[in-house]
Protein backbone atom coordinates (compact mmCIF):
# COMPACT_ATOMS: atom_id res chain seq x y z
CA UNK A 1 0.00 0.00 0.00
CA UNK A 2 1.47 3.52 -1.09
CA UNK A 3 1.95 5.66 1.86
CA UNK A 4 0.59 8.73 2.77
CA UNK A 5 1.97 12.09 0.80
CA UNK A 6 2.35 14.79 3.48
CA UNK A 7 0.73 18.42 2.76
CA UNK A 8 2.28 21.33 4.30
CA UNK A 9 -0.52 24.25 4.43
CA UNK A 10 0.75 27.76 4.82
CA UNK A 11 -1.57 29.95 6.62
CA UNK A 12 -4.50 29.43 8.88
CA UNK A 13 -7.15 32.30 7.21
CA UNK A 14 -10.23 30.98 5.98
CA UNK A 15 -8.59 29.38 2.63
CA UNK A 16 -5.90 27.60 4.57
CA UNK A 17 -9.05 25.94 6.98
CA UNK A 18 -10.93 25.11 3.60
CA UNK A 19 -8.19 23.53 2.43
CA UNK A 20 -7.32 20.93 5.64
CA UNK A 21 -10.62 20.08 5.96
CA UNK A 22 -10.76 18.94 2.21
CA UNK A 23 -7.42 17.01 2.39
CA UNK A 24 -8.33 15.15 5.83
CA UNK A 25 -11.96 14.14 4.26
CA UNK A 26 -9.62 12.60 1.50
CA UNK A 27 -7.24 10.89 4.13
CA UNK A 28 -4.29 13.49 4.66
CA UNK A 29 -3.06 14.79 7.85
CA UNK A 30 -2.32 18.18 6.79
CA UNK A 31 0.31 19.85 8.54
CA UNK A 32 -0.79 23.91 9.07
CA UNK A 33 2.12 26.69 9.47
CA UNK A 34 0.58 29.81 10.48
CA UNK A 35 3.00 32.86 11.56
CA UNK A 36 0.81 34.38 13.94
CA UNK A 37 -0.75 32.78 17.39
CA UNK A 38 -4.34 32.36 16.35
CA UNK A 39 -6.96 31.60 13.08
CA UNK A 40 -8.73 34.20 10.99
CA UNK A 41 -5.93 35.47 8.58
CA UNK A 42 -7.01 39.35 8.16
CA UNK A 43 -10.52 38.89 10.22
CA UNK A 44 -8.49 38.12 13.04
CA UNK A 45 -5.02 40.57 12.50
CA UNK A 46 -6.09 43.56 10.07
CA UNK A 47 -8.99 44.80 10.86
CA UNK A 48 -10.40 48.10 12.69
CA UNK A 49 -13.33 48.47 15.34
CA UNK A 50 -15.40 49.35 12.80
CA UNK A 51 -14.76 46.70 10.20
CA UNK A 52 -18.36 44.46 9.16
CA UNK A 53 -18.98 42.05 6.40
CA UNK A 54 -19.68 44.30 3.09
CA UNK A 55 -22.04 41.27 1.56
CA UNK A 56 -24.96 39.82 3.32
CA UNK A 57 -23.74 36.88 4.95
CA UNK A 58 -25.74 34.74 3.09
CA UNK A 59 -23.29 35.15 0.84
CA UNK A 60 -20.10 34.65 3.16
CA UNK A 61 -20.52 31.40 4.73
CA UNK A 62 -19.20 27.99 4.11
CA UNK A 63 -21.24 25.80 2.37
CA UNK A 64 -21.39 22.73 4.93
CA UNK A 65 -21.51 25.47 8.15
CA UNK A 66 -24.14 27.69 8.12
CA UNK A 67 -24.20 30.86 10.21
CA UNK A 68 -25.55 30.47 13.72
CA UNK A 69 -29.23 31.61 14.15
CA UNK A 70 -27.87 33.43 17.24
CA UNK A 71 -25.83 36.28 14.40
CA UNK A 72 -29.50 37.85 13.15
CA UNK A 73 -27.51 40.88 11.58
CA UNK A 74 -27.02 40.52 7.22
CA UNK A 75 -23.80 42.29 7.97
CA UNK A 76 -22.15 41.13 11.10
CA UNK A 77 -18.86 42.55 12.23
CA UNK A 78 -15.18 41.79 12.36
CA UNK A 79 -15.63 39.63 16.33
CA UNK A 80 -18.71 37.77 14.82
CA UNK A 81 -17.30 36.87 11.57
CA UNK A 82 -14.13 35.86 13.54
CA UNK A 83 -16.38 33.72 16.18
CA UNK A 84 -17.79 32.27 12.82
CA UNK A 85 -14.76 30.64 11.58
CA UNK A 86 -13.40 29.69 15.02
CA UNK A 87 -16.61 27.71 15.07
CA UNK A 88 -16.00 26.35 11.96
CA UNK A 89 -12.51 25.04 12.89
CA UNK A 90 -14.01 23.62 16.40
CA UNK A 91 -16.28 21.82 15.08
CA UNK A 92 -14.39 19.90 12.21
CA UNK A 93 -11.50 19.73 14.54
CA UNK A 94 -8.88 21.64 12.26
CA UNK A 95 -6.90 23.55 15.07
CA UNK A 96 -4.64 20.60 15.78
CA UNK A 97 -3.46 20.50 12.58
CA UNK A 98 -2.29 24.18 13.17
CA UNK A 99 1.33 24.52 13.90
CA UNK A 100 0.40 28.37 15.55
CA UNK A 101 3.77 30.69 15.83
CA UNK A 102 5.53 29.12 13.22
CA UNK A 103 6.71 31.23 10.07
CA UNK A 104 7.47 30.05 6.60
CA UNK A 105 10.08 32.06 5.45
CA UNK A 106 11.74 29.86 2.68
CA UNK A 107 10.34 26.81 0.42
CA UNK A 108 13.04 25.16 -1.87
CA UNK A 109 11.68 22.11 -4.58
CA UNK A 110 14.69 19.43 -3.66
CA UNK A 111 15.28 17.08 -6.37
CA UNK A 112 17.85 16.35 -8.62
CA UNK A 113 17.14 18.12 -12.34
CA UNK A 114 18.45 19.07 -15.67
CA UNK A 115 18.06 21.46 -17.69
CA UNK A 116 15.31 20.28 -19.61
CA UNK A 117 13.39 19.59 -16.50
CA UNK A 118 14.17 23.32 -14.94
CA UNK A 119 12.73 24.40 -18.27
CA UNK A 120 9.46 22.95 -17.66
CA UNK A 121 9.10 24.81 -14.69
CA UNK A 122 7.14 27.68 -16.57
CA UNK A 123 4.81 25.37 -18.09
CA UNK A 124 3.41 23.77 -15.41
CA UNK A 125 -0.15 25.03 -14.60
CA UNK A 126 -1.06 23.25 -11.89
CA UNK A 127 -3.59 20.77 -13.95
CA UNK A 128 -3.55 18.74 -10.98
CA UNK A 129 -0.61 16.67 -11.91
CA UNK A 130 2.88 16.86 -9.72
CA UNK A 131 5.42 19.30 -9.67
CA UNK A 132 7.98 18.14 -12.09
CA UNK A 133 7.97 14.98 -10.77
CA UNK A 134 6.20 12.50 -7.57
CA UNK A 135 9.60 11.51 -6.33
CA UNK A 136 10.86 15.35 -5.61
CA UNK A 137 10.32 17.03 -1.95
CA UNK A 138 9.88 20.01 -0.77
CA UNK A 139 12.22 21.87 1.77
CA UNK A 140 10.25 24.51 4.26
CA UNK A 141 12.66 26.67 6.40
CA UNK A 142 10.15 27.35 9.21
CA UNK A 143 10.76 29.93 12.21
CA UNK A 144 9.54 29.96 15.59
CA UNK A 145 7.87 33.28 15.82
CA UNK A 146 7.99 32.52 19.82
CA UNK A 147 11.73 32.18 19.72
CA UNK A 148 13.48 33.91 16.78
CA UNK A 149 16.72 33.63 18.72
CA UNK A 150 16.27 29.97 17.65
CA UNK A 151 17.59 28.53 13.82
CA UNK A 152 14.80 27.40 12.23
CA UNK A 153 13.70 23.87 11.34
CA UNK A 154 13.43 22.39 8.37
CA UNK A 155 10.89 20.00 7.62
CA UNK A 156 10.53 18.21 4.15
CA UNK A 157 6.84 17.48 2.49
CA UNK A 158 5.59 16.11 -0.30
CA UNK A 159 3.06 19.13 -1.18
CA UNK A 160 3.34 22.45 -0.33
CA UNK A 161 -0.21 24.73 -0.73
CA UNK A 162 0.10 28.25 -0.15
CA UNK A 163 -2.76 30.26 1.79
CA UNK A 164 -0.87 32.94 2.75
CA UNK A 165 -3.42 35.43 0.77
CA UNK A 166 -2.85 38.96 -1.18
CA UNK A 167 -3.13 40.91 2.35
CA UNK A 168 -0.95 38.90 4.37
CA UNK A 169 2.58 40.85 5.89
CA UNK A 170 2.93 42.98 2.83
CA UNK A 171 2.02 46.58 2.79
CA UNK A 172 0.84 47.67 -0.60
CA UNK A 173 3.24 51.48 -1.10
CA UNK A 174 3.18 52.88 -4.12
CA UNK A 175 6.80 53.99 -5.51
CA UNK A 176 7.72 57.72 -5.13
CA UNK A 177 10.34 59.96 -6.32
CA UNK A 178 13.13 60.53 -4.17
CA UNK A 179 12.25 63.24 -1.82
CA UNK A 180 8.62 63.50 -2.93
CA UNK A 181 7.72 60.53 -0.68
CA UNK A 182 6.08 60.16 2.97
CA UNK A 183 10.03 61.18 3.97
CA UNK A 184 9.40 64.55 3.66
CA UNK A 185 5.26 65.22 5.51
CA UNK A 186 6.36 66.37 8.75
CA UNK A 187 3.32 64.14 10.24
CA UNK A 188 2.96 60.67 10.66
CA UNK A 189 2.81 58.61 7.54
CA UNK A 190 1.71 54.47 7.72
CA UNK A 191 -0.27 52.13 5.84
CA UNK A 192 -3.91 50.92 6.74
CA UNK A 193 -2.47 47.26 7.80
CA UNK A 194 -0.26 49.57 10.09
CA UNK A 195 -3.54 51.00 11.65
CA UNK A 196 -5.22 48.33 11.60
CA UNK A 197 -2.30 46.55 13.82
CA UNK A 198 -3.50 48.94 16.66
CA UNK A 199 -5.64 48.32 19.76
CA UNK A 200 -8.89 50.14 19.30
CA UNK A 201 -7.76 51.78 22.29
CA UNK A 202 -4.57 53.26 20.78
CA UNK A 203 -6.25 54.00 17.48
CA UNK A 204 -8.54 56.08 19.34
CA UNK A 205 -5.69 57.99 20.80
CA UNK A 206 -3.84 58.05 17.96
CA UNK A 207 -6.17 59.87 15.56
CA UNK A 208 -7.95 61.99 18.17
CA UNK A 209 -8.13 66.10 17.10
CA UNK A 210 -5.87 65.31 14.43
CA UNK A 211 -6.15 66.39 10.94
CA UNK A 212 -6.23 63.19 8.99
CA UNK A 213 -5.72 62.38 5.10
CA UNK A 214 -6.54 58.81 3.68
CA UNK A 215 -4.82 58.24 0.49
CA UNK A 216 -7.38 55.76 -1.61
CA UNK A 217 -10.57 54.73 -2.32
CA UNK A 218 -11.27 50.86 -1.27
CA UNK A 219 -13.02 49.73 1.26
CA UNK A 220 -10.03 49.89 4.15
CA UNK A 221 -9.71 53.37 3.13
CA UNK A 222 -14.01 54.55 3.39
CA UNK A 223 -14.09 52.02 6.55
CA UNK A 224 -10.69 54.20 8.33
CA UNK A 225 -11.97 57.18 7.09
CA UNK A 226 -16.21 56.82 8.28
CA UNK A 227 -14.02 55.71 11.54
CA UNK A 228 -11.72 59.35 11.59
CA UNK A 229 -14.56 61.33 10.71
CA UNK A 230 -17.19 60.42 13.30
CA UNK A 231 -14.49 60.55 16.44
CA UNK A 232 -13.43 63.77 15.25
CA UNK A 233 -16.38 65.25 13.84
CA UNK A 234 -16.04 68.26 11.46
CA UNK A 235 -13.22 70.05 13.71
CA UNK A 236 -10.79 68.22 12.63
CA UNK A 237 -12.32 66.95 9.31
CA UNK A 238 -10.67 63.66 7.18
CA UNK A 239 -9.84 64.36 4.03
CA UNK A 240 -9.37 61.27 1.18
CA UNK A 241 -7.20 61.57 -1.93
CA UNK A 242 -7.78 59.06 -4.62
CA UNK A 243 -7.78 58.51 -8.48
CA UNK A 244 -10.86 57.19 -8.85
CA UNK A 245 -14.67 57.08 -7.04
CA UNK A 246 -16.56 54.25 -6.80
CA UNK A 247 -20.13 54.04 -6.39
CA UNK A 248 -20.55 52.96 -2.35
CA UNK A 249 -23.76 52.28 -1.58
CA UNK A 250 -24.99 52.20 2.27
CA UNK A 251 -25.70 48.86 3.43
CA UNK A 252 -29.06 50.06 5.23
CA UNK A 253 -30.89 50.03 0.98
CA UNK A 254 -32.31 46.91 1.74
CA UNK A 255 -34.62 47.74 -1.04
CA UNK A 256 -31.83 47.68 -3.67
CA UNK A 257 -31.08 44.31 -5.36
CA UNK A 258 -27.67 42.93 -3.74
CA UNK A 259 -27.17 41.87 -7.45
CA UNK A 260 -27.44 44.98 -8.00
CA UNK A 261 -25.49 46.64 -5.08
CA UNK A 262 -21.92 43.82 -5.43
CA UNK A 263 -19.09 44.52 -7.95
CA UNK A 264 -20.45 42.42 -10.89
CA UNK A 265 -22.86 45.38 -11.60
CA UNK A 266 -19.92 47.09 -12.47
CA UNK A 267 -20.09 45.39 -15.86
CA UNK A 268 -24.12 46.40 -16.39
CA UNK A 269 -23.54 50.15 -15.39
CA UNK A 270 -20.63 52.47 -16.93
CA UNK A 271 -21.13 54.32 -13.84
CA UNK A 272 -23.88 55.94 -11.54
CA UNK A 273 -22.57 58.82 -11.79
CA UNK A 274 -22.02 59.72 -15.63
CA UNK A 275 -24.42 60.76 -18.19
CA UNK A 276 -25.23 58.79 -21.17
CA UNK A 277 -27.84 57.27 -23.17
CA UNK A 278 -26.14 53.38 -22.68
CA UNK A 279 -25.70 54.18 -19.00
CA UNK A 280 -29.25 55.56 -17.76
CA UNK A 281 -30.83 53.05 -20.41
CA UNK A 282 -29.08 50.10 -18.63
CA UNK A 283 -29.41 51.73 -15.09
CA UNK A 284 -33.52 51.88 -15.42
CA UNK A 285 -34.10 48.79 -17.20
CA UNK A 286 -32.60 46.47 -14.74
CA UNK A 287 -35.30 45.21 -12.93
CA UNK A 288 -34.72 46.33 -8.92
Amino acid sequence: MASVKQVAIVGAGISGLLTCKHLMEKGFRPVIFESRGSIGGVWAHQTIESTKLQTPKDYYQFSDWPWPHSVTEAFPDHNQVLEYINSYADHFDLVPMINFNHKVVAIDYSRPMDDYEISQWDEWSGNGGPFISSEGKWKMLVQNTLYPSEPPKVYEVDFVILCSGNYSDFPNVPQFPMDKGPEIFDGVALHSMDYAMMSTANAAEFIKDKRVTVVGFQKSAVDIAVEIAKANGVRYPCTMVFKAAYCTIPDHLNELNFRNRNRFSELMIHSLMKASFFGSWLFFSIPW
